[in-house]
């Protein structure tokens, strides 16, 4: 999991924790994600929406996609397919991924690399892995978040940031013993190049054995701690969380994640996501890859794809055909 890193954290700034009077944030739920095939046949841990946890407003879903070591030819993306009325954010650990959409945007993800995606009125895209990774195998380990737009804004013009992995604001813990990826919204006074339309947060933080970050949180924000890999501890609490496990966390100003003493993973250490976000609180109706606040506003999703009125698949890709993806 190369990601992106240095060669010593000490040398970054720090998230100061946050005073003993700020209230941590309890677990109030795990969810462990199930495991399902999306795109052309790929596989991906879910967490939500599921069973355990319909939604986690402002978030619609957050697939996990490897960690895996593809064999040659084995290799598989999401070919055309349609999205309106929220954002899609692709951020890869492993392995690289190449994006194409009908708004011209689009460009190669590469290790560290986020692609960030306004579908808004409505955009048909392609996510497919590179043709290197396709003919030779290797490793490949990404996630994928779908952030809600508010109503308001659901049918903004599309567009596309293409946040390279030297972009990301690097920081460490208050103990220097985690790093951390800010890739949009902002951890104490530090901020994250990702622009947003619904205020959020969105951290990768890789902590060393034993160690623990613990960082200030807008009250305001839900709180989520998804594992990556490894195995630690999240809250004031101590509540175990694992590979594939979503923690949900109630009210407080920080958000506290240990590492266990141990790391039988890849990279040696415990790496998780720290997200969350203003709720929007807004009526939710979702269809597939249409996610709108009424079912009359998904009917006219769909009779607008189908009439072309989302776009067209450029001429230079015009052999794949738009279908179900993530």
């Amino acid at each position: 999991m190369p990601a992106i890193t240095v060669p010593d954290l000490l040398v970054l700034p720090r998230v100061p924790s946050p005073p003993s009077s700020a209230a941590d944030r309890a677990v109030r739920q795990v969810v462990t994600a199930h495991q399902q095939l999306e795109g052309a046949g790929f596989a991906v841990r879910r967490p939500f929406p599921s069973a355990d946890l319909r939604g986690a407003d402002p978030f619609i879903l957050l697939d996990h996609l490897g960690e895996v070591a593809y064999e040659p030819h084995e290799a598989k993306g999401a070919p055309w397919h349609p999205h309106r009325g929220f954002e899609t954010v692709t951020y890869l650990m492993d392995g690289t991924f190449v994006h194409h959409d009908s708004h011209g945007g689009g460009g190669v993800i590469n290790e560290g690399d986020t692609q960030w995606m306004t579908a808004g009125s409505g955009v048909l895209h392609d996510e497919l892995p590179s043709e290197q990774l396709v003919a030779t195998g290797g490793w490949f380990h990404g996630v994928q978040l779908w952030v809600n737009l508010p109503r308001a804004q659901k049918m903004v013009d599309p567009r596309y940031q293409d946040i390279a992995a030297d972009r990301l604001k690097l920081l460490t813990s208050d103990d220097g013993g985690a790093i951390i990826r800010l890739i949009a919204g902002d951890l104490g006074t530090f901020s994250g190049p990702g622009v947003t339309y619904t205020p959020i947060t969105y951290a990768h933080a890789s902590l060393s054995p034993g160690a623990q970050v613990r960082v200030p949180w807008r009250p305001d924000f839900s709180a989520l701690v998804y594992v990556l890999s490894g195995e630690g501890t999240v809250g004031a609490e101590g509540r175990p969380l694992r590979t594939g496990q979503l923690a949900v966390l109630g009210d407080g100003e920080a958000v506290t994640v240990r590492a266990d003493a141990r790391q039988d993973n890849r990279t040696g250490q415990f790496e998780v996501l720290l997200l969350g976000g203003a709720p929007l609180r807004e009526p939710v109706v979702q269809y597939g890859p249409f996610v709108m606040n009424t079912r009359e506003e998904i009917l006219t999703a769909m009779s607008d794809f189908q009439s072309g009125r989302m776009g067209h698949i450029p001429a230079e890709h015009a052999g794949r055909r738009p279908g179900d993806g993530s």
